[in-house]
């Protein structure tokens, strides 16, 4: 999905393609500025900026989460969920929500499926609380989380993290607060992921 590039509930509008500030040919950008990184001293942080929203962040995940697994000890792998306009945020608050109840490896790619799949309209409190007690989580502790601060502060950080890293489309990867690449520039998943891999290696080198 290309940066508000809006796939919920409405035709799909397409921005031009990627600034010039991408297009250096390698597949991916090294930021002008370092975004911040969470990862201790000693790992390598990769973020991946995904979308419940995003058809192609769906299809990334059964690509993703082998690498994930098969990921060196000194990497350190997280999501965040992107913010392109305000209608991104009630599904920023549903990931986060899952984060924060220890539930995102259970619910993950059923959100994934409710969304892109059964059409189901999860950005609208009267379906997704419904939805998320047929899952089997705890509605009320789900609907208190889901309105809290806390979980509005993580929406904002990951919208100035998005910015920091210029993210453009989704699926995308951000690699420790220094480079960035999405499927679009790198030219498919594979190829982001070896991208990827020669990143963190040439990070490691750098110590």
């Amino acid at each position: 999905m290309k940066r508000r590039e809006f796939t919920l509930g409405a035709a799909a509008v397409m921005l031009p393609g990627l600034p010039a500030w991408a297009q250096s040919g390698k597949g991916y950008v090294e930021l002008k500025q370092p975004a911040p990184v969470d990862a201790p001293k000693g790992q390598i942080e990769v973020i991946e900026f995904f979308s419940y929203g995003c058809v192609h962040c769906m299809n990334f995940v059964p690509v993703f989460d082998p690498w994930i697994k098969a990921a060196p000890k000194d990497v350190t792998v997280r999501l965040e969920h992107v913010h392109f306009q305000s209608s991104f945020e009630p599904l920023q608050r549903i990931y986060y929500t899952l984060l924060a109840m220890g539930q995102v490896s259970a619910v993950h790619e059923k959100v994934f499926k409710a969304l892109q799949v059964e059409r189901k309209r999860l950005d609208k409190p009267e379906v997704l609380f419904p939805w998320i007690a047929e899952q089997g989580l705890d509605r009320a502790k789900f609907e208190s989380l889901y309105k809290s601060f806390g979980v509005a502060t993580q929406a904002r950080r990951a919208m100035q993290l998005q910015e920091d890293y210029r993210v453009e489309g989704t699926p995308a990867l951000g690699i420790a607060g220094r480079y960035y690449t999405d499927g679009a520039m790198a030219g498919g998943f594979e190829r982001m992921l070896q991208i990827t891999n020669q990143l963190i290696e040439q990070e490691r080198k750098r110590g």
